[in-house]
C-alpha cells in the first residue's frame, strides 16, 4: 500500500496536470461541453419534480453546470448552491434559482445570499479534477465535497454525480481513506455509472 505522504504527492501531480490541460481549452470548447452536459440532462437519475438538486457555481476554465442548472429548473428541480461554511467544515446548501442574486464567499466564488433557505439535496453536482471509473475523484484539495457527501449520506439517500470534460478521466485516482466516492459522472459524451 501507497504511504500517505505519496498519495498526496500523486494527487498534487495530477491536479496540475489536469488543470494544465484546462487552460488550453478555447471559449467554443468549454460552450460545446456545457451545451452537451445540458442535452443529457439528468434523464439518467429519473428525478420526480421537485427533487432538491445542488449544483455549484464554475470557475474559470472549469466545466460550466450554468445550462444544465437551466435545463433542470426549467423541469421543475429545486436547485441550491453550496457555501463554504469554514475550513475543515461541509458545505452548506442554500435555494438558488437563475437570475438569483449572488454574493461572493471564499475565494471569490458566488454564492447565494445568507437569506436564502437552506435546502439539502438529492442530487449533489460535483466540481472535479479527474475522476476514475470507481467514482474515485480528485478535487481541490480542501476535502469539503468528501466531507459534505460523508454527512449527507449518513442522514438519508443521495445521488453524487461528478460534472467533467471526457479527457479528465484517468485510469486510476490515488485517494485515502476518506476520500468520498461518487454514483455517476456526466461527461459531454453521456453518464458514465460508477463501479465501485
Amino acid at each position: 500500500m501507497t504511504e500517505a505522504p505519496d498519495i498526496i504527492l500523486e494527487k498534487r501531480a495530477l491536479r496540475w496536470r489536469i488543470k494544465a490541460w484546462r487552460t488550453g481549452l478555447t471559449a467554443e470548447d468549454r460552450r460545446r461541453a456545457a451545451a452537451a452536459l445540458a442535452g443529457h440532462g439528468l434523464g439518467f437519475l429519473a428525478p420526480a419534480p421537485g427533487t432538491a438538486v445542488s449544483g455549484f457555481a464554475s470557475l474559470d476554465d472549469e466545466l460550466d453546470c450554468g445550462p444544465l442548472l437551466q435545463r433542470l429548473a426549467g423541469g421543475g428541480m429545486r436547485l441550491a448552491l453550496p457555501v463554504v461554511q469554514g475550513k475543515g467544515l461541509p458545505l452548506l446548501f442554500r435555494a438558488w434559482a437563475p437570475g438569483d442574486v449572488m454574493g461572493s464567499g471564499v475565494w471569490g466564488i458566488a454564492e447565494p445570499v445568507a437569506d436564502s433557505p437552506a435546502i439539502e439535496p438529492d442530487i449533489v453536482l460535483v466540481p472535479l479534477l479527474a475522476f476514475d471509473r470507481t467514482g474515485r475523484r480528485i478535487g481541490y484539495g480542501g476535502g469539503f465535497y468528501d466531507r459534505t457527501l460523508r454527512q449527507l449520506r449518513a442522514r438519508k439517500p443521495i445521488v453524487a454525480v461528478g460534472l467533467a470534460y471526457d479527457e479528465q478521466r484517468v485510469d486510476a485516482v490515488p485517494h485515502l481513506d476518506y476520500d468520498e466516492r461518487l454514483d455517476w459522472v456526466l461527461t459531454p459524451s453521456g453518464p458514465i455509472r460508477c463501479i465501485g
